[in-house]
């Protein structure tokens, strides 16, 4: 979403609770918004790896038109949880994934809390009827899972359930909106959300491809990036598969491949993270990255994510000047 999309929207101060790779993200993000950025993580250097990341990504957000080459971040680095949330509007929490150390913090934060604020976790995983167990009044804690990176990927998964209250949802996605971002909501709960699940049974198949002798790590990589994966960044599969029916839409395609998804659904795999199959991938995928390490790879997959978005940005916005002329 351009800057000037989002600029008249309200302009509430967010918190950042927690500050490893997914904290960073987010604060870079809401920061290149232009809004006040509080964070709080009890690790000592959490300043310089925010200040850090930032560095590092603002020319991506420049390019993707989400900041501008002289924005400034606003942040705040708060010596307490208190001091963090008690000004925050939006509470973006972000630790690890651990259960009782979200219900622990949630305790924690709960009384400092200002009123009518909005906490998001950002949990990929856990439950929001578990994670509630940690509040007296849950009813402003929902999910708001992101895709990694944050500050690129659009995707935020929001979900909340009959204990939380009627204006939250709508509140936190007015907020991700304005910052760019793609919003769905889950009518009801489910283990790892979305996007996860989607990710996992196609990463359930790739293994066991390899496992089981079919093909390379680097083959069954280059059949994801280089076929479908290209499709899937333009439009989800109902859609896609829509068009592979032709002019009879899903109906016909269902009815021309049903029988063969039956029996290729039932020959999928079932492989298991054993230590074996694990080594196997590890040494596939050293193979393939013929010696890059984390930091080159990472910039390689954000600047193809930067060109994919912008590719995709210019052509959405000339379909929406060739329809506005029909």
């Amino acid at each position: 979403m351009p800057r000037d999309q989002f600029e008249n929207v309200e302009m509430p101060v967010v918190a950042i609770v927690g500050s490893g790779l997914i904290g960073c993200s987010w604060a870079a993000l809401i920061a290149a918004t232009g809004r006040q950025v509080l964070v709080f993580d009890s690790r000592p250097d959490a300043e310089a790896l925010v200040r850090g990341f930032w560095d590092s990504v603002h020319p991506e957000l420049v390019a993707l038109d989400l900041a501008t080459p002289g924005t400034q971040p606003r942040f705040e680095f708060c010596e307490t949880l208190d001091a963090a949330v008690s000004r925050a509007d939006f509470v973006l929490e972000c630790i690890p994934e651990r259960l009782e150390a979200k219900l622990a913090l949630y305790r924690a934060m709960e009384p400092a809390l200002k009123p009518g604020a909005i906490v998001a976790t950002s949990s990929s995983g856990l439950k929001l009827s578990d994670l509630q167990a940690g509040w007296t009044d849950p009813g402003r804690l929902i999910i708001g899972h992101p895709f990694n990176p944050p500050h690129l990927v659009p995707l935020v998964e929001l979900f909340g359930n009959d204990r939380t209250d009627a204006d939250v949802l709508p509140g936190a996605r007015a907020l991700y909106e304005s910052c760019g971002k793609v919003t769905i909501t889950l009518h009801r709960e489910v283990m790892g959300h979305v996007a996860n699940r989607l990710q996992a049974a196609i990463w359930r198949e790739a293994i066991h491809l390899v496992d089981s002798g079919v093909v390379s790590v680097r083959d069954v990589n280059a059949a994801v990036w280089a076929g479908p994966g290209l499709r899937w960044a333009v439009m989800g599969p109902h859609m896609l598969l829509n068009l592979g029916g032709g002019e009879g839409g899903l109906r016909a395609y269902c009815q021309q491949f049903s029988e063969s998804y039956a029996e290729w659904w039932k020959d999928l795999g079932q492989p298991s993270l054993d230590a074996g199959t694990i080594q196997k991938l590890v040494d596939g995928l050293a193979d393939e990255s013929g010696g890059r390490d984390y930091a080159t790879l990472r910039r390689q997959r954000d600047a193809q994510l930067v060109a994919v978005l912008r590719a995709l940005s210019e052509t959405r916005a000339g379909f929406q000047k060739t329809d506005a002329l029909v």
